[in-house]
C-alpha cells in the first residue's frame, strides 16, 4: 500500500495536489494493490474532491482514506483506515453493520502494540497496520523500531492480516513477509521511486 505525503514533494497548494495526484497514477499503473491517503490537513470538502480524482485515475486499485469516515464513504472509496487516536473501529464496523457502508467496505487500523492490535480485530478491523518495524523519520514520534521479532508476535497473534510498515525497503520488505506480514506500506519507497514499476515487481516476488 502507497500511503501519499503530499507534503513530501516540498510544493503548495494546487501543484502539490495535481504532483500527488499524478504519483497515484503512476503508482496504480505500476501495479500497487491499494492507495491511502493521507492528507490531514485538508478540510473536508477539498479532500472529498481529491479522493474522487484519484478515485478516477486509480481504475482498480483499491483507494483508502485515513481517518475520514464520511469522506470515504462520500466518495465511494473501498475503505478508510483509522490511527489508534481517531474513531474507534467499532464505531466504523457499526456503518458497515447497519447498512450504511457497503458489505466489502475495507476498515483498517494502524498499532503499535500487540494489544492495539489484538482490540482492533475484535471491533471488526479487515486489517492493521502494524510499526514501526524499521527505522524511519516519519514514525520516529511513535519510539524506536519495534523490529522483525514484535512484527512476527502481532502476526501470529491475529487472524486478520497485517501490514508492516516503518522504514520498509526491497531489501528488508522479504523479512517482514518472512515474519507473517501479508503486506507492506510506505511512503517514501513509493513517492521518492525512480523506477515505480520495477520496485512493485520487487516486493511482489518477495511476497
Amino acid at each position: 500500500m502507497y500511503v501519499t505525503d503530499r507534503r513530501a514533494f516540498g510544493l503548495e497548494g494546487p501543484a502539490a495536489a495535481a504532483r500527488l495526484l499524478e504519483t497515484i497514477e503512476h503508482a496504480a499503473r505500476a501495479g500497487v494493490d491499494a492507495v491511502q491517503i493521507r492528507e490531514k490537513e485538508l478540510g473536508g470538502r477539498a479532500l472529498l474532491e481529491f479522493a474522487q480524482e484519484a478515485l478516477r485515475r486509480a481504475g482498480r486499485t483499491k483507494i483508502v482514506v485515513n481517518d475520514r469516515l464520511d469522506v470515504a464513504l462520500a466518495a465511494g472509496a473501498a475503505g478508510v483506515h483509522l490511527g489508534e487516536e481517531s474513531l474507534s473501529v467499532a464505531n466504523a464496523a457499526s456503518f458497515r453493520s447497519a447498512g450504511r457502508a457497503p458489505a466489502d467496505f475495507l476498515i483498517g487500523r494502524s498499532c503499535h502494540s500487540p494489544e492495539g492490535a489484538a482490540q482492533a480485530e475484535r471491533e471488526g478491523a479487515d486489517y492493521i497496520f502494524f510499526g514501526p518495524v524499521f527505522a524511519t523519520p516519519s514514525k520516529a514520534r511513535f519510539g524506536p523500531p519495534q523490529g522483525l521479532d514484535k512484527l512476527a508476535s502481532v502476526c501470529g497473534s491475529v487472524r486478520i492480516p497485517v501490514v508492516a510498515i516503518g522504514g520498509i525497503t526491497v531489501e528488508n520488505a522479504g523479512a517482514c513477509i518472512a515474519a507473517g506480514a501479508a503486506g507492506v506500506a510506505a511512503i517514501r519507497l513509493f513517492q521518492e521511486a525512480t523506477d515505480l514499476a520495477g520496485i512493485v515487481r520487487g516486493l511482489k516476488q518477495t511476497s
